[in-house]
């Protein structure tokens, strides 16, 4: 189903996510349309929050793109 979904998506993930292994951020971009992926090195799970600074500023571009 995924590749029915039109809406622009920002996929952010963590390189050292061990609830949701980092290949799922990768088939997500990979099949939705409209997606764009960010991998923060090193972020775990939390990886919004750990690289807080850059999220709000990533999602900033996204939204305003």
């Amino acid at each position: 189903m995924l590749p029915h979904i039109r809406q622009p998506t920002l996929v952010v993930h963590g390189t050292k996510d061990v609830v949701v292994i980092p290949i799922n951020a990768l088939i997500l971009e990979q099949h939705l349309p409209n997606a764009q992926l960010i991998m923060y090195p090193d972020a775990s799970h939390g990886a919004a929050s750990q690289h807080a600074d850059f999220f709000l500023e990533h999602t900033r571009l996204f939204l305003n793109a």
